[in-house]
């Protein structure tokens, strides 16, 4: 007997139920909602040889709930479990508040009946907690249930991206496609190390969001390497300012615009009509570690916290604030930081931070700039060995 099972019990005599419940319906609902409830499999089935010993299909709440089975019977009908696992399971039945223990003056469990053979006093396994608790219990399995669904559906879409970029992959290696698919497949490959055998939801969440990052960018690439040379001069413009830059480090996984047959890989892949996206925090913190340092206490937690060590990196390298807010209304607040956060990185390679953010910026608006190429480069050229050393 603890306190909080006394003021368990209070609480449920002063919340009497209204109507009588299905017992197996609750059972079920037990059953899905185990591990919420903190229960082991063997004190759900514990639960079910107690809800044998009721007479009534109905938990009723006008009626006596209370069981009264010797622990001999309940071993029997709970699959022959021994003494002490079946007392321990009981507990937990109790601490987990399904359960109270309606105990006799000499701790037996047994029942007074009257002339009718009715009962009239019943000492014992209380199984009231279970029909007061019958909506809370279903919210529970249902939770559960959602939860398992979303859990299915982020496995299914994280296997059919992981198969398409091992067939992209493959096929640009068969192909000739240009492009060092070799270190494209050993990102492809850390990025599933990252999954533990066992996986949870929000792991399987992370790894699809970046796999599916990784997706677009051989895409991206492939697909530019199937379309007509533009004749506009915009690619030699960008050369000459990339030389003078000299960023060459940033931009090598930008796709150049060559014409290439490839009719087998246009099968395969789809222009992306999509707007740009802000791209996984946890894959910008590996490709730009550095930036970490300019957060609030030393450390990034989340995208504000990348944004406000943006203005201190912005400063810091002489970019001007208008520079940096035309960024923001071109490409996005948070975009625009992950820019900041990749010029940081680079910052020894580039002469002018402020001129290459707005020639960034006057790209991104003729629709000539993706921010991935960007990110996969530097996992490629070190963020991603520096994140994991420092």
């Amino acid at each position: 007997m603890t306190l909080a099972l006394v003021k368990g019990q209070l609480d449920s005599a002063e919340q009497t139920p209204k109507r009588a419940l299905e017992k197996w319906k609750v059972f079920r609902d037990v059953a899905e909602a185990r591990q919420l409830l903190g229960l082991q499999d063997r004190a759900v089935a514990v639960l079910d040889a107690l809800l044998t010993f009721y007479p009534h299909n109905e938990l009723k709440p006008d009626a006596s709930l209370v069981v009264f089975p010797s622990n001999a019977q309940l071993s029997i009908r709970a699959h022959g479990i021994t003494g002490t696992t079946l007392r321990r399971h009981l507990a937990a039945l109790v601490d987990a508040g399904l359960i109270h223990r309606r105990d006799s003056p000499n701790g037996k469990r047994y029942a007074h009946r009257d002339q009718a053979g009715e009962i009239e006093t019943a000492f014992g396994f209380d199984l009231e907690p279970l029909l007061r608790r019958a909506a809370e219990i279903a919210g529970m399995a249902q939770q559960v249930a959602a939860e398992l669904r979303l859990f299915k559906r982020t496995k299914e879409a994280l296997t059919l991206c992981r198969r398409d970029v091992r067939k992209l992959i493959t096929a640009a290696i068969e192909e000739g496609a240009e492009g060092n698919w070799t270190q494209i497949e050993a990102i492809y490959i850390a990025t599933l190390a990252t999954l533990p055998r066992s996986p949870s939801r929000q792991q399987m969440a992370e790894t699809l969001d970046e796999m599916t990052l990784l997706r677009e960018e051989i895409i991206n690439q492939l697909n530019m390497q199937i379309k007509p040379t533009k004749t506009d001069g915009n690619a030699d413009r960008n050369g000459c300012h990339i030389q003078s830059s000299n960023t060459e480090s940033i931009h090598e996984f930008e796709p150049r615009l060559e014409k290439k047959q490839g009719a087998n890989l246009s099968e395969i892949i789809r222009p992306t009509t999509e707007p740009p996206k802000v791209f996984p925090l946890g894959m910008v913190l590996r490709a730009c570690p550095t930036i970490a340092d300019y957060g609030p206490g030393g450390a990034i937690a989340n995208w504000r916290d990348l944004m406000t060590a943006a203005v201190v990196v912005r400063s810091m390298l002489g970019v001007s604030p208008s520079a940096y807010q035309d960024a923001c209304e071109a490409m996005g607040a948070e975009n625009a930081a992950v820019i900041m956060a990749g010029i940081l990185e680079r910052a020894g390679h580039i002469n002018s931070a402020g001129g290459y953010l707005r020639d960034l910026t006057a790209r991104a608006k003729r629709g000539e700039f993706s921010l991935g190429p960007m990110i996969m480069a530097l996992l490629r050229s070190g963020g991603e060995t520096q994140k994991r050393t420092g």
